[in-house]
């Protein structure tokens, strides 16, 4: 009985065990299946955060602008780690019907002061947080032609953001910086990277004095800049004479500003004589401010002989007979004077009186060889060797084959389409040489090869007639220098006839020491109401209402 009872036990044991094994296992089995689960779900979320971290971009060179200011702006100045980040605000776009001053006097007073109660206090200072201010074409966030900075400093980053946002704007044609505080390191690098703004046309770079006054590199030689904007910026006869070097120099000439403003500067006297040097030779520039800087008579004088007639350094002198030389030597070379050439050395290939008449000499020789050398042989081949007239009117048929002969001789076999083509051949290649003249016009397109005139020993071109508005408001002029501006513009008027330029159109004279009724100053504004195609009726015009309004 006890051994069966022993046994018994010992079943049920290995039984329990058994199953005790298999909850084991399986718990095991189904414990590793989540542990497997967990694992790859933690190996997806490192390989996702490996690839967030690889196109996530960490530095601003490696952020890939979207075109989107009001996304790449934020972005971008989080990479360069500002804290207070300018907000982007749309610029409303100007009325198309004009507006009366009444209700433009209600817009301002209904923007300056809000409703009662509407703002808490914290915002009533929001006008002048930083921020900045973008006017679109269309709807479209990507159509940005205008960028404004205004009354906030830009440092380093916020330049490095301006250098790898604007590029991406294909539509920025305007970029306005005022009261910005920019160093001239800051300058450099602001200037580097607008060259990549392919539209950009339009700079206003006002009331942010520099030191060095490096605005000069703003209108490099290369820079596709048409408008410039320089008010206000404390510039002095220094900083006039960069400006004056870069609008142009004997050797060099900016050829695509159109205007530009230096108002409400420190040029004075030395100031302008600079910028009537830039003027001798530039012809693109339009429209000059340079009002209220403090010039005198002397430097309205010297603006005065730039736009007549002057004469000519003994630099600009000797570039002059340099480029007369080039322009020589590029004719002698040219491909008309090589094909004339060509065609009188080659007179029997032309059966009519086509050939040119220096080159008859030539082939008189050598018809009088050929001549003598078949008398010893045969006398029948010396009657056809003569000219090609004497051979056409003479024998018809016999004088066509032994011209083929002469031809089957020849080792070029290119020459025989042009002889036979010589008259539908010659009309359709004079065009190539009309063609030419345009490329003559760009090389002589420097004023140093206009027509020159000798006179007391000097060489005089005419003046600068491309500028057609000058502004000399608020200065110190006296009734001194009017009548050398009023001769610069008589003698443009005796000279526009043929020549490139309209002259000055518009001339301000406003707010200087000089008597409004002055008679030099009387004749200037008889002589500008007849040139200036503005001017409706000239005789109802008040002096004052005739100048030109500063920029």
């Amino acid at each position: 009985m006890t051994s069966t009872v022993s046994w018994k036990r010992v079943i049920r044991k290995v039984k329990m065990g058994k199953k005790v094994e298999k909850v084991l296992k399986e718990r095991v089995e189904k414990g590793g299946g989540a542990a497997s689960s967990s694992a790859e779900e933690e190996a997806a979320r490192s390989a996702a955060a490996c690839t967030q971290e690889k196109t996530t971009p960490h530095t601003v060179e490696e952020y890939v602008c979207t075109g989107i200011l009001e996304t790449d702006f934020p972005e971008l100045c989080a990479l360069v780690g500002m804290k207070e980040i300018p907000a982007v605000t749309s610029r409303p776009r100007p009325p198309v019907t004009p507006t009366t001053e009444k209700s433009m006097l209600e817009e301002r007073q209904s923007l300056s002061t809000p409703p009662p109660g509407s703002a808490p206090a914290g915002e009533r200072f929001a006008y002048f947080r930083p921020r900045l201010q973008v006017e679109l074409e269309s709807e479209d966030p990507r159509t940005v032609r205008e960028v404004q900075v205004k009354g906030w400093k830009v440092d380093e980053r916020m330049v490095r953001v301006f250098s790898k946002s604007l590029p991406s704007l294909s539509s920025l044609q305007s970029f306005h910086l005022w009261n910005v505080g920019l160093t001239d390191s800051l300058l450099n690098s602001l200037q580097a990277a607008l060259p990549l703004c392919l539209k950009l046309r339009m700079l206003v770079l006002d009331g942010t004095p520099i030191p060095q006054q490096s605005y000069y590199r703003l209108i490099a030689e290369d820079s596709a800049l048409t408008h410039v904007s320089l008010r206000n910026n404390k510039i002095d006869a220094e900083g006039a004479k960069l400006i004056g070097q870069a609008l142009s120099t004997p050797k060099s000439t900016n050829k695509n500003l159109t205007s530009l403003n230096l108002a409400y500067n420190h040029l004075s006297d030395q100031g302008a004589d600079h910028i009537a040097q830039g003027l001798r030779l530039n012809r693109t520039l339009l429209c000059l401010s340079l009002a209220h800087n403090g010039i005198g008579d002397e430097g309205a004088l010297k603006l005065a002989e730039v736009l007549g007639p002057f004469a000519l350094t003994h630099e600009e002198t000797v570039e002059r007979r340099w480029l007369l030389l080039g322009r020589d030597s590029e004719r002698q070379k040219s491909p008309a004077t090589r094909r004339a050439d060509s065609k009188g050395e080659r007179p029997l290939s032309h059966h009519s009186s086509t050939s040119l008449e220096r080159s008859k000499d030539k082939p008189s020789r050598a018809t009088s060889k050929k001549k003598d050398t078949p008398k010893k042989d045969e006398k029948p081949g010396a009657a056809n060797q003569g000219t090609g007239s004497e051979a056409a009117a003479g024998k018809g048929g016999a004088s066509g084959k032994k011209e083929e002969n002469k031809l089957g001789k020849k080792p070029s076999d290119t020459k025989v389409p042009r002889s036979k083509g010589a008259r539908s051949g010659g009309k359709e290649k004079r065009p190539p040489v009309i063609e030419l003249e345009p490329v003559e016009q760009l090389e002589t397109v420097s004023p140093l090869l206009d027509s020159a005139e000798h006179r007391d020993g000097k060489l005089f071109i005419p003046g600068n007639s491309t500028l057609a508005s000058l502004n000399l408001m608020g200065n110190s002029l006296t009734a001194r220098s009017l009548p050398s501006l009023l001769s610069s513009l008589l003698s443009q008027g005796d000279a526009r006839l043929g020549k490139v330029g309209t002259g000055l159109l518009r001339l301000n004279l406003a707010r200087n020491s000089f008597p409004l009724d002055c008679d030099s100053f009387t004749k200037i504004q008889e002589t500008l109401s007849v040139r200036d195609p503005l001017t409706k009726n000239p005789a109802s015009r008040s002096p004052e209402g005739e100048q030109v309004q500063p920029a």
